[in-house]
């Protein structure tokens, strides 16, 4: 069965976002450092490269090597649709989760109106692909979702939020995951692989 991976950028203090969804404040070091980590990444998660990027990324055309689907709430959505782009991941299936956004606004997105967890379990049932669904973002959807969570990627930046939106935004759940891998980094990026226990 495929797995839902929640990957995402996180601070100290663990947030995914300042409280207007700013994310401009995590620290991506020196021009050396951010180039280093931004293509160890790119090599082991190219999907999660927005298709505007890969071909600077050398990615244009790539295979798929973790993920074929995208799912993401509309906070997480919005960024890219206020900047005019309403397929940000064209490379995966695309799916957005909210109740506000009209379902006509592009023909290769899929908007989601209710019940994320129904989505998901759909999702991990498709046979034949052999690659991860991609859980983007937010907080909310995070949050509603936790039961189908199978791994979580996060990528730990050395600043402190003191506000905004968090990883999890949802009911108090305590769920275990266990530490499958941890790479530091020089700009002072952690990434940590966490399985479901």
């Amino acid at each position: 069965m495929r797995k839902l991976v929640y990957y995402v950028a996180v601070s100290l203090d663990g947030r995914i976002a300042g409280p207007g969804g700013e994310y401009d404040f995590f620290p991506a070091g020196d021009e050396r450092q951010a180039a280093a980590y931004s293509a160890w990444t790119g090599a082991l998660y190219p999907e999660t490269v927005p298709t505007a990027h890969r071909a600077a990324a050398g990615l244009d055309g790539a295979p798929g090597r973790r993920f074929d689907t995208v799912v993401m709430g509309l906070g997480t959505y919005r960024p890219a649709l206020d900047a005019g782009i309403t397929r940000p991941y064209a490379h995966l299936r695309q799916y957005v989760v909210s109740g506000t956004l009209t379902p006509d606004v592009d023909p290769a997105v899929t908007v989601v109106p209710g019940d994320p967890l129904g989505l998901v379990r759909a999702l991990k049932r498709e046979a034949g692909t052999g690659l991860d669904i991609w859980l983007c973002g937010g907080g909310k959807l995070a949050g509603a979702l936790l039961p189908e969570i199978d791994e979580l990627v996060l990528k730990s930046y050395p600043v402190v939020a003191g506000a905004g939106i968090p990883a999890f935004d949802g009911t108090f759940a305590p769920t275990a995951f266990d530490v499958a891998e941890r790479t530091a980094f020089p700009n002072g990026v952690t990434l940590t692989r966490l399985t479901r226990r």
